[in-house]
C-alpha cells in the first residue's frame, strides 16, 4: 500500500521543512527522488540525510529557465519524471496586506504561483511525450481557505494555488494526470517562524485547534505520499486539509 516503486519524484523547497520531510517519505516509499532549492550547501546536506537514490539540483523555481534545466537534470539522472511536489514557496511580508509593497507581492506571487505553474508545465510536456500518467500536488495552505490577516499576500498566492489545482484538475484529467493540493495547518519549520516566534499567536491557534497543537513536518509526508501514489488513483481536484481539524473549529 502507498508504495512508489519505479516513479520519479521530483520535490521542490526540499532542503527541509515539509519538502524534506516530504522527499523522505517518498525515498522510504520506494521512489527515486530529486530535490530542489535555491541554496546549493543545503540541498546538498538534505540529500546526505535523506540517503537512498536522491539527487539534488539548485533551482530558483520562480526562473523558468531554472525551471527547465532541473527538469533536464533530473530526466538526464533517471530517464522520466512521474511526479511534483510544488512545495518552495516564500513568504517575505507579515503585517497588514495594504502595507506590503509593490515588490513584496510580485516575488511572492513570482514564486508561489508562477514557480507552480512553471513546474507543472514543464512536467505536462514531458509525460504527454511519454503518453504516461502522472501526479501533481501542490503544497498550498489553511490560508488560501479563508481569511490570512497579517500573511494575506501569502494567503492570495495560496489561494491561487488553490484555484489552479482544480483548473488544471479539469484540464489534465484526460491526459491522465492528477492534480491534488495540500493545505497544511501550523508546522513547526523554520518557514512558519514569524508565527512560531510569537507565544500568543501560538496560543491562538492551538486554542482553535481540536487537537491542541501544531504539525511537525514529518506529518505532512504520509498524506503526499498517498496522492502520489496509485493508491489516489481516482483522487483529482482535492485539497487535503492536514491541519488538526483547525479549518472546521
Amino acid at each position: 500500500m502507498f508504495r512508489l516503486d519505479g516513479k520519479v519524484c521530483i520535490v521542490t523547497g526540499g532542503s527541509r521543512g515539509i519538502g524534506e520531510a516530504i522527499a523522505k517519505g517518498f525515498v522510504e516509499s520506494g521512489a527515486q527522488v530529486v530535490i530542489a532549492a535555491r541554496k546549493e550547501a543545503e540541498l546538498v546536506a538534505a540529500a546526505a540525510r535523506l540517503g537512498g537514490d536522491v539527487l539534488a539540483v539548485p533551482c530558483h523555481t520562480g526562473k523558468a529557465e531554472q525551471v527547465r534545466a532541473l527538469f533536464d537534470a533530473a530526466v538526464a539522472r533517471f530517464g522520466k519524471v512521474d511526479v511534483l511536489v510544488n512545495n518552495a514557496a516564500t513568504n517575505p511580508h507579515f503585517g497588514p496586506l495594504l502595507d506590503a509593497d509593490d515588490g513584496v507581492i510580485d516575488k511572492t506571487f513570482e514564486v508561489n504561483v508562477k514557480g507552480y505553474l512553471s513546474c507543472i508545465r514543464e512536467l505536462v510536456q514531458r509525460l504527454r511525450a511519454r503518453k504516461e500518467p502522472g501526479a501533481i500536488v501542490n503544497v498550498a495552505s489553511v490560508a488560501g481557505l479563508g481569511a490570512a490577516p497579517l500573511q494575506g499576500v501569502y494567503g492570495m498566492t495560496k489561494a491561487a494555488v488553490i484555484s489552479m489545482t482544480k483548473t488544471l484538475a479539469v484540464e489534465l484529467g484526460a491526459d491522465k494526470i492528477r492534480v491534488n493540493a495540500l493545505a497544511p495547518g501550523l508546522v513547526e519549520t523554520r518557514f512558519a517562524g514569524a508565527l512560531l516566534g510569537s507565544d500568543e499567536i501560538v496560543k491562538m491557534i492551538h486554542a482553535r485547534t481540536p487537537l491542541a497543537r501544531h504539525a511537525q513536518p514529518r506529518e505532512l509526508a504520509g498524506a503526499a505520499v498517498y496522492l502520489a501514489s496509485d493508491e489516489a488513483s481516482f483522487v483529482t481536484g482535492a485539497t487535503l486539509t492536514v491541519d488538526g481539524g483547525f479549518t472546521i473549529a
